[in-house]
C-alpha cells in the first residue's frame, strides 16, 4: 500500500476527547447507571464508577470531542507541513466545520486518505459515532459501511507498525522514541487533557498538544516510507487561537 501512496494525498489527524460532563455527579441518573455498568469492565473491586469517571472521555458514548487537528504535506525538497485545528466547547459546531473541510479534501483526489495513530480503533470510529450522536451526516471517506477492504481510505500508523502482530500495542510516544522522532508528549499527555479543559479552561494548550501529535504521525509515516523528515522551519499552523 505504501509503495503507491503519495504523501500529498494523505490527511493526518488526531483528536482530543473529554468526559461529557465535568463530574460524575452532573450526569443524569440514567447515564450514571449506564457508566456504572460500563466501568465494571475495567475498574477494580475497591473502585466506584465515580472513581474512574475521568476515563469516560475515551468512550464515544460517554465523552465528546473538543479538538480535531489535521495536517497536510505540501511542497517537496524539503517537505513543508500545514496544520489546522477545529476546537471548542460546542462539539457539533467543530464537527460540522471539520466535516465541510473533510468533504472538500476527499473531492480533491480519488486517492485521498486519512491517517492517524490507532485511528482504526479510536479516532475514526469516535468521530463517526459523535457525528451520529450530533445528528450530522458522516463524510463518505469516514463511512466504511458496505465498503470492500480496498475501498477503505483509512490508514493507521500503529496498525502498520504491527506487521500482522495483533497482540501488540505501541503508543505514539514509544514509536517516536524508537524512531528518533521528537516526542509530542513533552508538555502534556492524553490523561491530562480533561483536567486542563475543565479545571484550567486552557484550550490553547490542548490544541497545541493535538497539533504536535499530528506532526509526529506525519513524521512516522514518512519514516515508514523512507522519505525525508519535515524540518521545523517548514511547519505552519493556520489555527487561530
Amino acid at each position: 500500500m505504501l509503495d503507491n501512496l503519495k504523501v500529498e494525498d494523505v490527511m493526518f489527524l488526531d483528536i482530543e476527547t473529554v468526559p461529557e460532563s465535568s463530574a460524575y455527579e452532573l450526569l443524569s441518573p440514567a447515564m450514571q447507571n449506564l457508566w456504572d455498568k460500563k466501568s465494571k469492565q475495567f475498574r477494580t473491586s475497591d473502585q466506584t464508577a465515580q472513581d474512574v469517571y475521568e476515563r469516560a472521555g475515551i468512550y464515544s458514548e460517554f465523552g465528546k470531542i473538543i479538538c480535531i487537528s489535521v495536517g497536510l504535506v505540501r511542497e517537496k525538497n524539503p517537505f513543508s507541513f500545514r496544520l489546522k485545528s477545529f476546537f471548542g466547547k460546542d462539539e457539533k459546531s467543530l464537527l460540522s466545520e471539520f466535516s465541510v473541510m473533510l468533504t472538500k479534501f476527499s473531492r480533491t483526489s480519488k486517492e485521498a486518505i486519512l491517517c492517524a495513530h490507532n485511528g482504526k480503533e479510536f479516532d475514526f470510529p469516535y468521530i463517526a459515532r459523535r457525528m451520529i450522536i450530533n445528528r450530522l451526516a458522516i463524510p463518505g471517506i469516514l463511512d466504511n459501511a458496505g465498503k470492500k477492504p480496498w475501498e477503505i481510505k483509512l490508514l493507521d500508523t500503529m496498525d502498520l507498525w504491527k506487521f500482522g502482530d495483533y497482540k501488540n500495542y505501541t503508543s505514539l510516544d514509544l514509536l517516536t522514541s524508537v524512531l528518533d522522532i521528537p516526542t509530542p508528549k513533552d508538555d502534556i499527555d492524553g490523561s491530562m487533557v480533561a483536567g486542563i479543559f475543565y479545571n484550567e479552561d486552557n484550550l490553547q494548550r490542548i490544541v497545541h498538544y493535538c497539533e504536535k501529535d499530528v506532526l509526529a504521525i506525519a513524521r512516522v509515516l514518512l519514516r515508514f516510507m523512507n522519505l525525508p523528515n519535515i524540518n521545523e522551519d517548514k511547519i505552519e499552523s493556520v489555527t487561530i487561537l
